[in-house]
């Protein structure tokens, strides 16, 4: 059937989600927020799933039921009698909706299960603990009943890690325990408490002269996608990076130390910034995904702020060779990076264009008469901060490289608009989700010289799918090698179907050599494939250090990290 109006957009679903229903739950960040998909965009998808005006007239599954568990908490009354005694009656909760909210967390197969009203795994008990004295009693008695324990830092997990698949307890950081302890301008660190979200924490720190007395503005370096919904702790925990890591590096570098709570003890990591008294447990417990103990407090490097030098850039490359060997040559100059650093492979380059706003417009029409072809050109933007010599330095060098690759220089209008919607992006996946088309990503790291295989290997499997759009860029950067963020498009008979694609782009990546995550962390989706990626030594080392912090497997069981069967 043919489109019957040429300009013709989707009624896209613009109000808040009925409170608790399950759409509340799924619905990325703000209940309010929306980024609807721009008529390029849309077009784009109606020719890539051969679909008419008419397959977005009527939305499929909406999720606006309300939430009911079929599944009653198996809590004893006197468990949870004992858990009130510790943290008050009003920081307990055993409703439906509660247990459902804190039991999932935000990857497309929980949102395509709950728009479908199946709740999945459930604890029994969700518990907001008011400080690290609470956590500490909660740990020690459930250690001795023998009761599982699941953390809930920001809600942002796309690995299945909040899933509670032996009950228990969840435990939400984010309620109380999300206050700046203190700041060191003389070290400068700052101590806070796990449950911070990122907009308060970045801007207490811009703010430090009046809330600390500080003598300036700080930064705290980590800006993940998800930054707006997601914790410091979390980042930590989960060995995120942020969209600036190039320049201030990932979670694991930012983080200084870190105080745990174990069911054998407690524990504070030295905070010196470098020591020769062997392997660190500072390092071991970053990315321990809730296994080992609970964070309850860190210790984070902060940055000066000065956004006033930033200087935006922006290429068009002639191919994905081209803009590769460029990114190397940055990352192997020695001259410094830039913060913010990206090329996108040349789907990719196609969609964010529409996206960006330059397609079109008469920057796109110079582009093409200058040779860069669509689907071969390949965008890159990014920008440099820090002290502001330096920082006109690092991309007066950038530009020279990227000009010697072949990059065309498209002024910085382009970063731009990718700042303005850069936490903006996954608020589409609601949008395509409604009429039943899935956007979701899995990303890798990968070392120069794999790059391509797996880039190539990835891509021929995804689009061996047909009608299926697979966008790729790299995003974080090293001397050594990069990141290969894969985002997929595309329409699924269902769950199952959903599911097996997923798994086969696993399985491409670890067959080309690339690491089964760079900065979403393991959690249960990745964790049985574990093994198999790091070798049973290193695993059998892992678990005996979880034996020996964990000796009743309390702390995330279920196959978080690969250390269980989720079957057991």
């Amino acid at each position: 059937m043919a489109d019957t109006k040429k300009d013709f957009q989707p009624d896209w679903y613009e109000e808040a989600p009925k409170p608790g229903s399950y759409r509340s739950i799924f619905k990325w960040g703000d209940p309010l927020g929306f980024k609807h998909p721009n008529l390029r965009l849309y077009r784009m998808m109606k020719s890539v799933f051969n679909l008419t005006d008419e397959d977005f007239k009527k939305p499929e599954k909406e999720g606006h039921e309300q939430v009911a568990v079929d599944r009653p908490s198996e809590m004893s009354s006197e468990r949870i009698d004992a858990i009130v005694e510790i943290v008050g009656e009003e920081n307990v909760q055993t409703d439906d909706f509660s247990r459902v909210r804190y039991s999932n967390g935000q990857t497309a197969e929980e949102a395509i299960r709950l728009r479908n009203g199946i709740n999945g795994p459930l604890s029994d008990l969700v518990v907001h603990p008011r400080n690290k004295e609470e956590v500490g009693k909660i740990v020690a008695y459930c250690n001795k009943e023998q009761i599982p324990i699941y953390i809930y830092g920001g809600g942002s997990s796309v690995n299945l890690g909040f899933q509670p698949v032996r009950a228990g307890i969840t435990l939400v950081m984010q309620t109380h325990m999300n206050k700046i302890i203190r700041l060191n301008e003389v070290n400068q660190t700052v101590t806070v408490q796990p449950g911070m979200l990122g907009p308060a924490y970045e801007a207490s720190l811009n703010d430090a002269p009046k809330l600390f007395n500080a003598k300036r503005a700080y930064t705290g370096g980590h800006f993940p996608q998800s930054f707006e919904y997601s914790s410091v702790g979390g980042w930590v925990v989960t060995l995120g990076s942020g969209q600036q890591s190039s320049y201030y590096g990932d979670a694991y570098d930012i983080v200084i130390s870190q105080e745990y709570i174990t069911p054998v003890g407690e524990f504070v990591t030295l905070d010196y910034p470098a020591t020769a008294t062997g392997p660190k447990v500072n390092d071991l417990m970053k990315g321990s995904e809730g296994t080992l103990g609970i964070l309850v407090e860190l210790t984070m490097k902060i940055f000066r702020y000065q956004p006033e030098n930033r200087f935006n850039f922006a290429f068009i490359f002639p191919d994905w060779d081209a803009a590769v060997d460029a990114s190397r040559r940055v990352c192997q100059g020695e001259f410094g990076m830039p913060s913010v650093f990206r090329i996108s492979d040349p789907e990719e380059t196609e969609v964010g264009l529409k996206l960006y706003g330059v397609e079109g417009t008469i920057l796109d029409k110079i582009i093409q008469l200058r040779g860069y072809k669509p689907m071969q050109r390949c965008l890159c933007i990014g920008h440099t901060e820090g002290e502001r010599r330096f920082s006109r330095h690092v991309k007066k060098k950038i530009k020279q490289i990227c000009k010697q690759a072949g990059g065309m220089y498209i002024t910085g209008y382009p970063v731009n608009n990718w700042k303005h919607g850069r936490f903006r992006d996954p608020y589409l996946r609601e949008d395509l989700q409604d009429f039943g088309i899935t956007t979701d990503t899995l990303e890798t790291s990968v070392t120069w010289e794999n790059l391509h295989q797996v880039h190539q290997g990835v891509r021929e499997y995804v689009k061996s799918r047909p009608g299926t759009i697979c966008m790729t860029h790299a995003s974080h950067f090293y001397p050594q090698g990069t990141n290969l963020y894969f985002i997929f498009i595309a329409k699924f008979r269902d769950i199952n179907e959903y599911k097996s694609f997923q798994e086969g782009i696993l399985d491409k990546i670890q067959e080309f050599g690339g690491s089964l995550s760079h900065h979403h962390g393991v959690g249960k989706m990745i964790g049985p494939r574990m093994e198999s990626h790091i070798g049973k030594t290193q695993m059998d080392l892992l678990r005996a250090v979880k034996k020996h912090l964990d000796p009743n497997n309390i702390m995330n069981p279920g196959g978080q990290l690969g250390f269980d069967d989720s079957k057991q």
